[in-house]
């Protein structure tokens, strides 16, 4: 009896901590882990200090050299991943709502997508040269795949209650489209949106191999080769900041378009 009634009110303690306060004890602790890894002989050649981060950062600041590659590098994922997401949706829809469709396309998404990003450089070089169009096709295809897919699983899960009760109200199978598929779907497409960005930003530095002169991955990719781990860890954590920024952007989208639908808070 009396050890549940503390490990309720331990429980009742945790739930009223602040997100505020555990967000500050998460980079604390981290930032400890990250210090005593980058004094150990071995974590050392990996992990620069906090300290070299930061007076890489501000050189790297200073000069402009960040604002430039951050800039080429957001463009290159921002162009990809729209080209991706208007792609994307029609291809979705069509799968899930036309079974020839889906019969003939599924097995490639299926066969593609298991193919890492990586694998078509050579090919999207051939093809494209060395330009920005090779780096935003890479990006472009690592999205795509995830976009589809998810959005996909969203449209075979709409609630087939509600496209019979449609049916029986006389709707239409344009009708049932756009107002019952497509807000059912909502927040698939969302949810799709997010894992694309990531996709995007995973592969921004693959797609810069393809002989990039500007671009986060190409100053890590440079600044490793030089065994600058400062710079490399600096720009690591920019892409992580940029990443969760866009998350961040998705998932108010996500809470402005689908309030509606009731959710568990964890």
């Amino acid at each position: 009896m009396f050890s549940s009634k503390k490990k309720t009110g331990f429980s009742k303690f945790v739930a009223s901590i602040p997100n505020w306060v555990w967000i500050i004890i998460s980079l604390v602790t981290a930032l400890l882990l990250w210090v005593i890894i980058s004094h150990t002989e071995k974590g050392s050649i990996v992990f620069a200090t906090p300290t070299k981060v930061v007076e890489s950062l501000v050189k790297q600041v200073s000069s402009g050299l960040l604002w430039d590659h951050a800039s080429h590098s957001l463009f290159r994922v921002i162009v990809g991943f729209c080209l991706a997401f208007v792609a994307s949706i029609p291809v979705a829809f069509l799968m899930g709502w036309y079974a020839p469709f889906r019969h003939v396309v599924e097995p490639w998404i299926q066969f593609v997508r298991n193919i890492p990003p990586l694998a078509y450089i050579p090919l999207v070089m051939v093809g494209a040269g060395v330009g920005e169009p090779s780096k935003i096709i890479v990006i472009f295809i690592a999205s795509f795949l995830v976009l589809v897919v998810t959005i996909y699983q969203g449209v075979c899960n709409v609630d087939v209650t509600l496209i019979k009760a449609a049916r029986i109200l006389g709707a239409s199978d344009r009708d049932i489209f756009f107002r019952v598929v497509i807000p059912a779907s909502t927040p698939f497409i969302l949810t799709g949106a997010r894992l694309g960005l990531s996709a995007a930003l995973t592969t921004l530095v693959a797609a810069e191999l393809t002989g990039a002169s500007e671009g986060l991955g190409m100053m890590i990719q440079k600044a490793s080769g030089y065994y600058d781990m400062g710079t490399v860890l600096m720009g690591i954590i920019v892409i992580g900041i940029i990443g969760i920024s866009m998350e961040k952007l998705v998932r108010f989208l996500e809470r402005r378009l689908t309030g509606w639908q009731e959710t568990v808070q964890q």
